[in-house]
């Protein structure tokens, strides 16, 4: 890359250091337990494990469901937990953590345990269906995990996000009067505006608007209100009424519901494959020793669809940040934000395109800086 001049070569440099370090941990985590699914999966190792999982709870059909599901989750959780500690290790040298290795372990366990919670009874609704019919039992499958999708679309905001964070009102005050004014201006309707705790566990600057309906929110990290100048809030929030504007999250949750729906019916197809069955070690989709198979087909498929929705997530992300600049007229601001987010979230400013095309959910900071000098206001009166 040539010399950028938003960024000194310091920044740069740091930026780089850290995806270099942290990059291969994240990449050999994710990698790790995806061995692990498909070793599971598509050998006898897996049918074992569910088998041995039931006899601990009395050995029925429905103790294997439930502690074949749990012992999946568990070994899951278990494979990455090294490689994610070495991520924090990473990332507390560079600055971006603040949270003690209790707090992370903590954080851990509340994962896994709303993982469980969400997961044992989809399982235990899953060998119901496939009880009913072994061979179409993904028609209704694929039904209800679009409706379930989508009912924890609407949920997040209420059951899952408060799981991890504490939300507090935003004070009144020209910040707040600002933010609920962006929004009034263009034409989304919000709940409220709140203040995440994020400092708890990290540096790093953020703010997001979620939920759909009666629980849609603007949500700030207290990080991003100590650091940055209003001015720069107000864009980050501008930026995530784009999403709002345009249905991205409404959009999202259709998509995710009909990407559900489909891998459920390709997952159902697939085992329904007698030679999968047998290297499975299962009769067929109704025998709970196909679980571990069930969760490799589903992981292979989300693997594989990786990099599209990463693609569009990007488009999605530069129409956004279109949408902020419209809504404020400000491209010195925006781009005066997108560095301070860089330098305190130590970014990589322009990564490989390689794992761009890969990975990445967002435009690079140097293409979404290229992007405001390039862009122009459309005719007629300016925002004001």
């Amino acid at each position: 890359m040539a010399d950028d001049p938003d960024f000194t070569p310091e920044q740069v440099a740091r930026g780089r250091a850290l995806r270099r370090e942290q990059l291969p941990w994240m990449l050999g985590g994710a990698l790790t337990a995806l061995a692990l699914t498909l070793v599971l999966g598509l050998t006898p190792a897996g049918a074992g494990l569910v088998t041995r999982a039931g006899d601990l709870f009395g050995g029925s059909r429905t103790a294997e469901v439930l502690g074949g599901a749990a012992a999946l989750a568990v070994l899951g959780q278990l494979v990455r937990l090294p490689f994610g500690a070495r991520v924090r290790t990473v990332r507390a040298r560079y600055g971006l953590v603040t949270q003690g290795w209790g707090g992370w372990a903590l954080d851990a366990v509340r994962g896994l345990a709303l993982g469980l919670a969400l997961l044992l009874p989809a399982a235990l609704g899953l060998y119901a269906l496939t009880d009913r019919s072994p061979t179409r039992w993904w028609i209704p499958g694929a039904a209800l995990a679009a409706l379930l999708v989508a009912a924890l679309s609407f949920l997040h905001p209420l059951l899952i996000e408060p799981v991890f964070n504490r939300f507090t009102p935003m004070p009144e005050g020209p910040l707040r009067g600002a933010l609920l004014g962006l929004a009034e201006r263009d034409g989304v309707r919000v709940r409220e505006v709140l203040v995440a705790d994020a400092s708890r566990r990290t540096t790093a600057l953020n703010a997001y608007v979620s939920g759909l309906g009666s629980t849609r929110r603007i949500v700030a990290y207290d990080t991003l209100l100590a650091t940055a100048e209003p001015r720069e809030v107000e864009l980050v929030v501008a930026h995530e009424l784009g999403h709002v504007k345009h249905r991205d999250v409404l959009t999202g949750t259709l998509l995710g519901a009909l990407g559900a729906a489909a891998a459920v019916a390709v997952t159902g197809l697939a085992a329904s494959w007698q030679p999968l069955l047998d290297a499975a070690g299962a009769d067929s989709a109704a025998d709970p020793r196909s679980l571990p198979l069930l969760a490799a087909l589903v992981a292979l498929i989300a693997a594989a669809t990786g990099p599209l929705q990463a693609a569009a997530s990007r488009r999605i992300e530069a129409r956004a940040d279109r949408h902020a600049l419209e809504l404020t007229n400000d491209p010195a601001q925006f781009i005066a934000m997108q560095r301070r987010l860089a330098i305190t979230n130590v970014s990589d400013v322009d990564p490989p395109r390689l794992l761009v095309l890969l990975f990445a959910t967002h435009p690079s900071t140097t293409r979404r800086i290229t992007a405001a000098r390039t862009w122009r206001p459309a005719e007629g009166p300016a925002n004001p």
